[in-house]
């Protein structure tokens, strides 16, 4: 304690006032744009407040919202099942081919440049615009697939297509994030490791899972929590097709119609957005324990 009041007097006036920003900007930012909203959010759950009439009227209505959302509100089920579908898409499939192009660029093979900055230029468009590209191949007019196939499948139309297809477009994108995240992990792992592997006969494959997978852990970590969110926060791609309906029911959408929608449902929208954080924070909770022992 000592000597971090002797570093503290050490600064001048000026680097005292910008070390107080760094502490206190951050910290109000978080705050303001994080705590309060979600405090708000939590609390207007236990309430009736439809956004018309003033807050102070709203009336506490106990665990109802939550009740009513899974009991008597058809597209919560859905909701929930194709948010799961959407994780284990973008993890069993979306997140390992991310992995498996960092890899192959990770070796410097020729036009490397070129492959990264294809892999990686969805990941700087808007999901909205993913979402108005593919459909220029999912429309069933003028969509590239029917003009190959002859077929008149309304890809983002017909429930039993849509949810797919909105997966594709957005693996398309999720695979570059992927990559480039991956592969930043990977010249950053000490090229000795793989020399010692192959000097003791170790295969590409058999060094990578042997001993490069196992010293990327927490990029790994990183990555499995990055799938996780984006998986629920989905949100964009599926709003631009047709607002969450008709197969295409996510909580993300739920919460948008029910607190902006025509219904106006605060507390209602509120309680969907409560389930949807609290599902959110045991995966950032299970990250932050696992960094927190690797700290220690």
């Amino acid at each position: 304690m000592a000597k971090g009041n002797v570093g503290l007097n050490r600064l001048s006036g000026t680097d005292r006032i910008v070390v107080a920003l760094m502490v206190i900007v951050p910290t109000l930012l978080v705050v303001l744009l994080v705590w309060i909203p979600a405090v708000t959010t939590v609390g207007l759950s236990f309430t009736n407040w439809d956004g018309i009439k003033p807050l102070g009227e709203a009336k506490g209505v106990g665990l109802r919202n939550y009740q009513d959302v899974v009991s008597i509100y058809p597209p919560f089920w859905p909701a929930i099942q194709h948010n799961l579908i959407w994780l284990a898409v973008m993890f069993l499939l979306a997140t390992p081919v991310g992995i498996y192009f960092a890899v192959l660029l990770d070796k410097e093979m020729r036009g490397s440049r070129f492959y990264q900055t294809a892999l990686y230029l969805p990941v700087v468009l808007a999901l909205a615009l993913v979402g108005f590209i593919w459909q220029l191949i999912f429309s069933r007019d003028q969509g590239l697939i029917n003009q190959v196939t002859g077929a008149t499948i309304d890809w983002y139309g017909d429930s039993t297509y849509n949810l797919w297809a909105a997966l594709i477009a957005s693996s398309w994108r999720h695979v570059g994030y992927i990559m480039l995240l991956y592969l930043a992990g990977l010249k950053g792992v000490d090229p000795s490791l793989r020399e010692a592997a192959a000097i003791d006969g170790a295969s590409s494959r058999q060094t990578f899972f042997r001993v490069v997978f196992p010293v990327m852990r927490p990029i790994n970590i990183i990555v499995l929590v990055i799938t996780v969110i984006e998986s629920l926060r989905a949100f964009d791609l599926v709003w631009i097709i047709n607002k969450g309906r008709n197969g295409l029911e996510l909580i993300s959408t739920l919460v948008t119609a029910n607190v902006v929608g025509e219904a106006s449902r605060i507390g209602f929208g509120s309680a969907l957005a409560t389930i949807m954080l609290l599902i959110s924070s045991v995966f950032i909770v299970i990250y932050l324990r696992i960094v927190m022992k690797e700290d220690r």
